[in-house]
């Protein structure tokens, strides 16, 4: 029983720790350690909600839940089963299992169609987009709108349009291409893989759903700051100002693309100098990663 009140609270911290997170403001001066922050979240959510049924379904082992776990299997096996052991429990242990197994299977779903959606998207870069010695590294699309974005994996791409082109000066486009290339080189992609298994998994958590939102900001936030490391903040804010004003943004599935979320939010925080919180931060990510790692004793036990 104490295990299950340790999931529980695994999963009540989670919860809390979510609620903070997505108030703070201070995660948007360290976007990488915000990030980390909400993976281990993340993987406590995913963990927690495995394990609280099948710690529930394992109590009359009246040991730890990896162990309970085995010796379930190994009764199974021989077809014995302890006396208080009946059909309520084995279908709470089934829950949970699938739980994970739903877990898995979206995380490989989620694998797959970005995986095929890059390829189809590929593939029709091949066809319809074209070099240009003026953005070099880049594809260039013959179309109006506004569009700079990733396609990630492991041969990134990095695209913009003709519109682009026209609409950004040589220093913001230059602060854009490496805003992109910032996308493919720390896949962002993969970051964000788990949050979109989670919203699948569990659709009924809408806090699950506000992480996935808070983490692509701070993906792009985080792609903003590598920019800004090599180029003049005004010249990344003006760019997010362009796009912001341009009402045709262009991003297709499975790409990463610079006007995504919250432009008007990254400008301000671009013309922002103060300091990372260091201390904060430091204290956040020890907290969610005690946090995660509670589930996982839990299961190893």
């Amino acid at each position: 029983m104490a295990h299950t009140l340790h999931f529980a609270a695994s999963m009540v911290a989670c919860w809390l720790i979510a609620q903070v997170l997505a108030r703070s403001t201070w995660t948007w001066r360290s976007p990488r350690v915000a990030i980390l922050c909400w993976q281990a979240i993340g993987l406590g959510v995913g963990l927690s909600a495995m394990g609280l049924p099948i710690a529930l379904g394992l109590a009359p082992y009246q040991r730890g839940t990896g162990s309970a776990l085995l010796a379930l299997a190994d009764d199974l096996w021989h077809g014995t089963l302890p006396a208080g052991l009946g059909a309520v429990h084995l279908g709470l242990v089934g829950v949970g299992l699938g739980i994970g197994a739903v877990l898995l299977t979206t995380t490989v779903r989620s694998i797959h169609g970005a995986v095929r959606a890059q390829r189809r998207h590929r593939d029709l870069l091949t066809l319809v987009a074209r070099r240009d010695p003026t953005v070099p590294g880049a594809l260039v699309l013959d179309h109006p709108g506004a569009a700079a974005y990733c396609l990630p994996g492991v041969r990134p791409r990095v695209v913009v349009s003709a519109g682009t082109l026209s609409l950004l000066d040589r220093a913001e486009l230059e602060a854009v291409l490496t805003h992109e290339r910032a996308h493919a080189q720390e896949r962002h992609d993969l970051v964000l893989l788990p949050f979109t298994a989670l919203c699948r998994a569990l659709p009924w958590f809408r806090w699950v759903r506000e992480a996935h939102e808070r983490v692509s900001l701070l993906v792009e936030m985080r792609a903003d700051d590598k920019a800004r490391e090599l180029h003049a903040e005004a010249s990344l804010a003006g760019a997010l100002r362009r796009f912001a004003a341009a009402g045709n943004r262009i991003t297709p599935a499975g790409a990463l693309g610079m006007g995504d979320r919250d432009l008007d939010v990254r400008v301000q925080r671009l013309l922002v100098t103060t300091r990372p919180p260091r201390l904060l931060g430091a204290t956040a990510l020890s907290v969610t990663a005690t946090v995660a790692a509670l589930p996982v004793s839990l299961f190893l036990s």
